[in-house]
């Protein structure tokens, strides 16, 4: 017996299109606008920089000839269909885990939409002290990080025995 899915976790998936359209929204400007390795200054702690990355988190993997734009690709799918089918089996009116999934799933697909159409992520925010740089990321790697930190924060407000409880 199927259940309405408005009833379950998907009724989130709006979320997830938010996120990929305000992350395509912002690569799109960035490469428009920008030429590779270019520096726009915005604040004495970030700028934007224009980047490729071929690997994964802090470009992991991104000097291996290629084959892991589609192991990332493919962890990508998992991951996205892992979580649609715990989306599904979530009720609606579980709202952090729920918007964390849905966060996961749209920084994984924008991610994943540059690797299939680009072969590289387009990476531009930069966040530095002196001389020190973090790695540069996007807007779909903030969407991975805070859904994350979501389940993470989840995991402490409502642990698995209160769920329970809220069960029966």
């Amino acid at each position: 017996m199927t259940k309405p899915v408005l009833s379950t976790g998907l009724r989130w998936l709006w979320l997830v299109l938010v996120l990929i359209g305000v992350d395509f929204a912002a690569k799109q400007w960035v490469m428009d606008n920008m030429m590779l390795h270019e520096t726009l200054p915005l604040m004495p702690f970030f700028n934007l920089f224009y980047a490729h990355n071929y690997g994964a988190a802090f470009s992991f993997l991104a000097d291996k000839g290629g084959w892991q734009r589609w192991f990332f690709a493919g962890i990508a799918i998992a991951i996205v269909v892992a979580l649609l089918v715990m989306m599904y089996r979530n009720r609606a009116s579980q709202k952090i885990t729920n918007i964390a999934y849905a966060l996961i799933i749209g920084g994984a697909l924008g991610n994943l939409f540059d690797r299939a159409y680009h072969g590289f992520v387009v990476d531009f925010i930069d966040f530095y002290i002196g001389d020190w740089h973090f790695a540069t990321f996007n807007i779909a790697d903030c969407g991975i990080c805070i859904g994350a930190a979501l389940v993470v924060l989840e995991g402490f407000i409502n642990p698995a025995s209160k769920q329970e409880k809220q069960k029966g």
